[in-house]
């Protein structure tokens, strides 16, 4: 028996490998991505190990050239998903009474396997079918994902490490049990290390999952489930389960096992998901846990002391990386009508500097966006802008699907604070900006706090380091993660904790312990050395 105190330090941030032309890292992941662009696969479900496939396919495609197949993965139906939770349930009983620190050292040595060998393959599945570009596949599909498995680590040690003081007479602990059941991991496409850490989290707890993993991320997915395995992770333990997220939750919420969810996608299909909860409520050995991260409105609100290029960049940055794929890019911007000519200036010349294309050629800073349904959206709105009287696009704007779903950057500025775009959720390449009266600060600063329903990320630009102090105040509740003079997007593990409120998400946190509490359910046991044996007060004595 090994009953050594081990202790897992706090880790440092995986380093950020800079691809130059040439390097190794660069070499190593040319030569994959040629491979998998070269290779058809054929995705099965896992589930208790085995692979399933059902006959009910679809397609993976690269979205910066929708002809070009990567994959093919099979879809679970009814009796496969019922299939996954029994494995997971079977699994369970091993996996919850293995010792955290043996279920620790699998996670880290999925940190290693990521950081080495499969650094190259989850990074070029990543760019190829999530069209991510170097850079950012880099700091998603490799570091931050590494990154998660390492800090968690650490923060399970600190919860486990979490114990009550003794009494006369007693001794007392905490034993922090896992979920009486399963949980089911919904996962969106455009964080591959979100996929990674909403269901390793769970898991390094002693939890057993149902994964769901986005249709337009399977690829990546898909070479996950081969890293865990490889690392040890035992069979059942994680069932994957491409397929409708509609049936996946149907069936899944139907079951006296549901333990809870934790997800990440859109405001609609988590409150659809918590409605099925409510509805099944009855039904389950305990109270579930909610986790969701969803929507987002994200904002930068400049002040007029603000200095116009660090605000350009932002903007751009922000709004613009990843096609604006991202939970917290910048989608809405209040400027004083005094900076706004300079800024939209600068944003111009960035814009003119980009270019704009497949992952393949290293030179182009944006791709495409995720599928035909997301561009559908976009140029919905994009038209909108167009038609209106109450805004203009004045960057950007063009987009084509003929060979891959390309979107420009595109700025609209509308003189209407309430426009379409100032309130919806568009998740592309699309800022809408309202300047307003350089006297009118406080009324700006209400407008970006009641606006959107949702409440992520935020940032706020200045030089008045007490107008800023004094805006950070009317904007507390408006973002989880809130940026001074920086762009609202680049948490990273272990720094920024993330995750934002009202419409937004429940806010546990990912990349610090407040995630993994949500998946123990703590049990305090009292031990008393000697036991009474007089039912007498002293003072009856």
């Amino acid at each position: 028996m090994n009953n050594a105190v081990i202790q897992f330090p706090l880790p440092q941030n995986e380093p950020v490998k800079a691809y130059l032309e040439g390097s190794p890292e660069r070499k190593a992941l040319e030569a994959e991505l040629e491979r998998q662009y070269n290779t058809v696969l054929d995705i099965p479900l896992i589930i208790g190990g085995k692979e399933i496939r059902t006959g009910d396919t679809a397609t993976v495609v690269c979205p910066h050239e929708h002809g070009h197949v990567l994959a093919t993965y099979h879809r679970a139906g009814e009796k496969e998903i019922r299939m996954a939770i029994d494995a997971a349930m079977q699994a369970r009983k091993q996996w919850s009474e293995t010792p955290w620190t043996t279920r620790a050292a699998i996670v880290l040595k999925c940190a290693e396997l990521l950081a080495t060998k499969y650094r190259p393959i989850l990074n070029a599945a990543c760019m190829l079918g999530q069209s991510k570009n170097i850079y950012q596949a880099e700091i998603d599909s490799a570091c931050e994902t590494i990154d998660f498995f390492r800090y968690n680590v650490h923060y399970a040690s600190k919860i486990y490490a979490m114990q009550p003081k003794d009494g006369a007479g007693n001794l007392n602990h905490t034993e922090f049990r896992p979920l009486e059941g399963f949980v089911l991991a919904v996962t969106p496409f455009n964080f591959t290390s979100i996929a990674s850490n909403l269901c390793m989290t769970p898991v390094l707890m002693g939890n057993v999952a149902v994964w769901k993993p986005s249709s337009t991320a399977t690829l990546s997915n898909y070479y996950l489930m081969k890293l865990y395995k490889e690392a040890g992770l035992p069979d059942g333990v994680i069932n994957f389960l491409p397929g409708s997220g509609a049936l996946i939750g149907k069936v899944a919420t139907e079951s006296k096992w549901f333990a809870g969810i934790h997800f990440t996608g859109s405001t609609g299909t988590f409150g659809s998901l918590w409605k099925l909860a409510v509805e099944n409520l009855d039904r389950y050995v305990s109270y579930p846990r909610l986790v969701g991260e969803t929507g987002g409105k994200d904002f930068i609100f400049v002040h007029p002391s603000a200095q116009v290029k660090p605000v350009a960049t932002a903007a751009f940055c922000g709004a613009f990386e990843f096609q604006g794929q991202k939970c917290s890019a910048a989608s809405r911007m209040y400027v004083p009508k005094s900076l706004w000519p300079a800024v939209l200036e600068q944003m111009k010349q960035f814009a003119s500097e980009v270019k704009t294309g497949s992952v393949m050629d290293p030179s182009n800073y944006i791709n495409a966006v995720i599928d035909e349904a997301s561009w559908n959206k976009i140029d919905g709105y994009l038209t909108c802008a167009e038609q209106s009287p109450d805004a203009r696009i004045v960057l950007g704007g063009g987009r084509d699907k003929s060979v891959g779903y390309f979107v420009e950057p595109t700025v609209i500025e509308t003189t209407d604070p309430h426009f379409k775009t100032m309130e919806e959720e568009i998740f592309g390449p699309v800022l809408t900006v309202y300047p307003y009266d350089d006297d009118k600060v406080d009324e700006a600063v209400r407008l970006c706090d009641t606006t959107s329903p949702y409440g992520l990320t935020g940032a706020v630009f200045g030089q008045d380091r007490m107008a800023v102090e004094r805006i950070t105040g009317q904007l507390r509740y408006a973002a989880g993660n809130f940026y001074i003079n920086d762009k609202p997007t680049g948490a990273v593990v272990g720094m920024q904790p993330f995750g934002g409120a009202r419409a937004s998400g429940t806010n546990d946190k990912a990349g610090g312990e407040f995630n993994l509490i949500r998946w123990v359910i703590p049990r305090v046991i009292k031990e008393t050395l000697v036991s009474p044996e007089d039912y007498r007060y002293s003072y009856m004595k």
